[in-house]
């Protein structure tokens, strides 16, 4: 019977075949132990010479890492291993031997596995990894299809900024200046004023000359909004959204996060609802710690680090200066100097994963802002109509999955939370 890695529980004590690669191989006298992989997991098939014969047992042990098998055994408990279950192998077929694998178990430096990032990806913790940014990804759609969100796709390709910033790739779009994507947001309110509540999911791209371990040039959003949905609601879906995520991850990737290593007690507190902290009380926070921040400079990674590590979950920082902030943000009703916003910053020291604000629903207003930034009506004079043809109190966010995989993870750079990253100075392969 062919089955899986992940299925091979279902098949206890019965004879299996399953098509993976070799990951790893040791061998004592008589006995081979083949460390298997074949894309939904890891699991040791032992090859005992008594019980396969000569020829079977000298290709066990000739066998090179990363070639390819058809390995048939039987399936055996064993709550030694971190599957539960490993192999006693009956029969091997070789497919394909793989000679002189360049990634061996052996240390290598970042710069040798990021050349060899499509090999790189077969690893224990790079696989794990990326099942949890999968298990991310597949709980999202759960999450905003149970709410009654509508997914909907924006162009990748567009005539203007969203944010009004130059970190943009510029390219020639026949003979017009057109731009790659930085946000899908301008698109989703459109589709919000049609739709009611929406959410997109796809590739951004930011120009930002940045080398930090939280900064992709390449990266994916989550962007939802929402008509008839004041900041305040907003927040509640942001905080039940990534806590159902979090829930989603602990439920079903409980192998991934045991081969990351991750501290799981520090996920399974994360729970709505989330704290929250205004920019003025975050600023005079900072300042008694002994930062030099005035009010109305942006924040920094170690200024986030240190408004997350006073609190033991996600904290949302609230009510930025409207100076520092984009130009479709709706102003406090209290104040003209701070805007209706907020950044949620994960804890240990992962930093902002999520920016979203009520927007603009005033035309006049969003025409000032226009003007005050240096926006042309003739680029921008669609988003414009969205407010003067039956504009309604709305609000979206944006989550960058990237940072919110390294998080979840507890994986370091965002470099090892996408396939094949794409940085400032990398675009192999």
């Amino acid at each position: 019977m062919k089955t899986t890695i992940k299925e091979i529980g279902k098949h206890v004590e019965q004879s299996v075949t399953i098509g993976g690669w070799l990951a790893n191989k040791r061998s004592s006298g008589k006995i081979a132990f083949l460390q298997l992989r074949d894309g939904t997991g890891f699991i040791q098939g032992v090859v005992v010479k008594a019980e396969v014969g000569e020829e079977t047992f000298k290709l066990a042990k000739e066998l090179t890492q990363e070639s390819s098998v058809y390995v048939t055994g039987i399936v055996r408990a064993d709550d030694r291993a971190p599957s539960g279950f490993e192999l006693t192998v009956t029969g091997i077929e070789l497919i394909h031997e793989a000679v002189d694998y360049p990634i061996t178990p052996k240390e290598h430096g970042t710069e040798f596995l990021m050349d060899h990032r499509h090999l790189w990806l077969r690893s224990k913790r790079q696989h794990a990894i990326m099942r949890i940014r999968n298990e991310i990804i597949r709980a999202t759609y759960e999450f905003f299809n149970e709410q009654g969100f509508v997914k909907v796709d924006p162009p990748i390709l567009t005539g203007s900024s969203a944010e009004g910033t130059t970190n943009l790739f510029h390219t020639k779009y026949f003979d017009e200046d057109a731009y790659l994507s930085q946000s899908g947001q301008l698109y989703m309110e459109a589709a919000a004023m049609a739709l009611g509540k929406v959410f997109s999911f796809g590739p951004t791209f930011r120009a930002e000359k940045s080398k930090t371990r939280r900064h992709l040039i390449e990266f994916w959003m989550i962007e939802p909004e929402m008509a008839f949905m004041d900041h305040e609601e907003s927040l509640q879906v942001q905080e039940n959204y990534v806590s159902s995520i979090i829930q989603s991850v602990l439920k079903n990737c409980e192998q991934e996060l045991k081969a990351l290593e991750r501290d799981t007690a520090k996920l399974e507190a994360i729970k709505a609802p989330f704290p929250r902290i205004s920019y003025d009380d975050a600023i005079s926070f900072l300042q008694e710690k002994g930062y030099e921040i005035e009010w109305g400079e942006d924040f920094g990674a170690p200024h986030e680090t240190a408004i997350a590590e006073a609190h033991d979950k996600p904290v949302f920082i609230t009510n930025y200066p409207k100076d520092i902030k984009a130009f479709y943000m709706k102003p406090h009703p209290e104040r003209d100097d701070v805007v209706l916003c907020a950044d949620l910053i994960a804890p240990e020291g992962y930093g902002e994963i999520i920016g979203g604000s009520q927007r603009i629903d005033d035309a006049e207003l969003l025409k000032e802002r226009y003007d005050e930034h240096n926006l042309s009506e003739d680029a921008y004079g669609w988003y414009l109509d969205l407010r003067r043809y039956g504009s309604v109190p709305h609000s979206g966010f944006g989550l960058g999955l990237e940072r919110t995989v390294a998080w979840i993870s507890g994986t370091e750079h965002v470099r090892e939370t996408i396939p094949f990253p794409r940085l400032l100075n990398r675009l192999y392969p």
